[in-house]
């Protein structure tokens, strides 16, 4: 199977398996009795329903209208590949609502609409619009799309916005407004040359004259050319940039432009052209996948260059999930009846005066950068910059307001960003903020079960996703068939540590580990024979630096696994015993659960190690720990040997380590429940915050809860992670997924990128 078939079949199970679709409805309320039932349908139902008859607004008060909106298209414009109909675009809209969902918790009915005559799906449009709070129109081909937009603008009272134009619109203005800025270019002066004249071109052009371009100095090309007014084919919306009837080309044009915005096609910008643009040229290339000229030969032609493209490979990705999801979750919180142009510059300049504000540590941890700041490479804030819901929403919101087309109004805005951030908690942006920052620097990755098939898989997408460089374990005969079989025909490194070309390397790793090992019982004979282990030959890799990481774990069973790593791998300084944790990608955010695998019974001081150690490794994902100490007794409600080993924990950290915010002894629906906590227990540590660290007492606690949150509410679990080994080593649950291989893969690499970083920090101290 080759490469692209194999992504070809990837693609459509995952959009088909285990059930169809990426979206479903949720029941909000409880159903569980038959009470719950006639509450939610006949008779009560009756209730709310003649409340909205007596005033309409009250639908917002009893139904989800207020946070619910239709992404709706009819197929015309899809993606790249162009008018391909309504159903065919279903895929795509399922993936806006999953966007709008996960980045600011707006529900989402996706509407495909069998209608290209724009009187046809205007009046589809407003016949259905009741049902909803906004409406985010989304590839329909221009020049349709404008007056389709237009109409329900004017006719509707809910907000409508067309995000393939406005959306790359007002991020690409952002961008642009920090660029003029490093560049001291003055706006009303710069020369823009724009390549591309549909939708998203022209509504660029639009936004950029309203902050102060001027008309006469923004050049437009479409396929045919210099938009002029000579030509018999230029629009009447693209007319306001034609010029006289002199039909220069490109490459005459583009000599002394500031600015070139590209939304055409790949390599038309080249780099001579380049070249002969003013000091400091602006360049936005945003064709995906090729832009109008190549990230690197750009900034190889002028030092001077500050670029911008629409992909995430590259810096400043000008990309639309860092607008629409903010702005329509602003327009909903006021109930705006429109999303205006005083809105849309609104989150212009949020956007833009973000990127100048300090980034917060998760986001460098996330993109792997030592510290981004406001520059030539940052000019518009990363799509996971956690800052942007309660940044943009509110200040869309307050335009709303101030521009007197929202029907209620925010007065705590303090309160309002808490919510708002509040609403981030349940997705898996920590899964996307783990696998960029393993991109940024991959590493060598041994998986040391290769001949089994999921590992391979696992091995597959590690490589093909450019997370790690993955070295195979195993028969090499099996491997190589398995590799055919799921078409991995990448040219990787694969050791069967039993056969006769390994003897050499099999010999040195093992007298290695019998020189280490010989005062406490062990021969060369019996090295000899474990190097032929396949756990014990990848440790000794590791050991070697003959590889940066180890995963392993996945067909036996944990104890047999960790025997050979305790062996082989030594502790970090000071750590007297390793642990682990896993973390849960719960509805209220990540949860990291300790010691979910090592110790079956550890001590007080052995407790407030393994909270140590968790708190090291939640910031390693730059997630701030806040720690509850669980167990069955809340602040000595209990005299039991447990709860007073935790308590004693507790009272170590608290003397030894008061920066910490740790306390405890908790049961657990006080530690994840802020108001009870603080109802109860308000001395405590932890009262107005937001426990994100369980410790568990005992292994069967931990390891009990996660699979627990694991099978019965499907939550995400990266782990077991291991901590306090000098080396990164990893080890699978028995019998673990492809996915969650693939994550404990890239925690790997990023604890040896961890370790790589302490070990230069080290060196530098002496």
């Amino acid at each position: 199977m080759s490469k692209s078939n194999n992504k070809r079949r990837e693609a459509l199970l995952y959009h088909a398996k285990p059930i169809p679709g990426k979206i479903q409805v949720v029941p909000t309320k409880k159903y569980a009795t038959q009470r719950d039932l006639s509450l939610a349908y006949s008779p009560g139902v009756a209730e709310p329903c003649l409340e909205i008859a007596k005033d309409v607004n009250n639908v917002y008060k009893y139904t989800a209208k207020g946070n619910l909106v239709a992404v709706i298209t009819n197929g015309t414009a899809v993606l790249g590949l162009g008018n391909i109909g309504p159903e065919a675009s279903k895929p795509v809209m399922e993936g806006k609502a999953l966007l709008f969902k996960i980045f600011s918790d707006i529900d989402v009915f996706d509407i495909e609409v069998d209608a290209t005559d724009i009187d046809k799906f205007v009046e589809t449009v407003k016949a259905i619009a009741p049902t909803f709070g906004g409406i985010n129109l989304e590839d329909i081909k221009a020049p349709e799309s404008f007056e389709i937009e237009r109409r329900l603008v004017e006719e509707l009272n809910i907000p409508v916005m067309h995000d393939d134009q406005h959306g790359t619109a007002i991020i690409s203005s952002a961008a642009f407004l920090n660029a003029l800025e490093i560049a001291e270019k003055d706006i009303t002066k710069v020369k823009v040359v724009v390549s591309g004249a549909g939708s998203a071109a022209l509504a660029c052009a639009n936004l950029y004259v309203l902050l102060g371009v001027k008309p006469e100095n923004l050049y437009m090309f479409d396929v045919n050319g210099l938009l002029t007014t000579c030509r018999d084919d230029v629009s009447e919306l693209q007319m306001r940039y034609a010029k006289s009837c002199d039909p220069a080309p490109l490459s005459e044009i583009i000599k002394d432009a500031d600015m070139f915005l590209g939304l055409s096609v790949g390599g038309i910008l080249k780099p001579e052209m380049l070249l002969s643009m003013a000091a400091n040229p602006i360049v936005f290339a945003m064709a995906n996948p090729e832009p109008e000229i190549d990230y690197n030969v750009a900034i190889n032609t002028r030092e001077d260059i500050i670029m911008a493209t629409g992909r995430s490979d590259y810096p400043n990705q000008v990309n639309n999930v860092l607008g629409f999801p903010y702005i329509f979750r602003g327009a909903l919180d006021v109930r705006a009846r429109k999303i205006n142009e005083a809105m849309k510059m609104a989150a212009v300049r949020a956007l833009a005066e973000l990127a100048k504000t300090p980034v917060p540590e998760q986001v460098n941890i996330a993109y792997g950068e030592k510290k981004l700041v406001f520059g030539k490479d940052y000019i518009i804030p990363k799509p996971f910059d956690p800052r942007l819901i309660s940044t943009i929403s509110p200040a869309v919101a307050k335009a709303a307001m101030e521009s007197g087309v929202a029907d209620i109004e925010i007065t705590d805005w303090e309160k309002y960003a808490d919510e708002l951030q509040e609403r981030l908690g349940g997705d898996n942006k920590i899964v996307k903020l783990l696998t960029n920052r393993a991109k940024t620097e991959p590493k060598t990755i041994v998986f040391a079960e290769a001949d089994q098939l999921d590992v391979l898989k696992a091995a597959q997408i590690v490589h093909e996703e450019g997370i790690g460089i993955p070295i195979l374990l195993g028969n090499l005969e099996i491997i190589q068939e398995l590799k055919e079989e799921i078409g991995f025909d990448a040219e990787l490194r694969i050791i069967d540590p039993k056969s006769k070309e390994e003897d050499k390397t099999r010999e040195k790793y093992a007298q290695y580990f019998w020189k280490t090992r010989q005062r406490r019982g062990t021969s060369l004979l019996d090295a000899q024979k474990w190097m032929r282990e396949r756990n014990y030959f990848a440790a000794m890799m590791i050991n070697a630096g003959d590889a940066d990481c180890l995963v392993t774990g996945y067909s036996r069973s944990y104890p047999n696994v960790v025997k050979p790593v305790m062996e082989l791998i030594d502790r970090q300084q000071g750590v007297s015993r390793i642990a682990t944790t896993n973390i849960m990608n719960t509805k209220r955010g990540p949860l990291f659960l300790s010691d979910t695998a090592i110790n079956p019974n550890p001590s007080a001081e052995e407790l407030a190690k393994i909270a140590l150690m968790t708190a090291k490794t939640a910031r390693m994902f730059g997630v701030e720990p806040v720690i509850a100490m669980i167990s069955f007794s809340n602040f000595g409600s209990s005299s039991n040997e447990s709860p007073i080993k935790v308590r004693e924990a507790v009272k170590y950290l608290h003397e030894n380590h008061p920066e910490l915010i740790v306390d405890g002894e908790i049961q657990t629906d006080f530690a994840l429940n802020p108001e009870m906590l603080k109802s109860k227990f308000p001395f405590s540590k932890l009262a107005n915050k937001k426990v994100n660290t369980l410790i568990f007492p005992n292994l069967d606690a931990a390891n009990i809860t996660y699979k627990m949150l694991k099978e019965l509410d499907k939550v995400v679990s990266i782990g077991p992670i291991m901590m306090g080994l000098e080396k990164p080593v990893h080890i699978f649950q028995l019998g673990a997924s492809v996915e969650e291989m693939v994550n404990m893969a890239a925690v790997a690499v990023v604890d040896a990128q961890e370790k790589k970083r302490n070990q230069l920090k080290v060196k530098s101290k002496k």
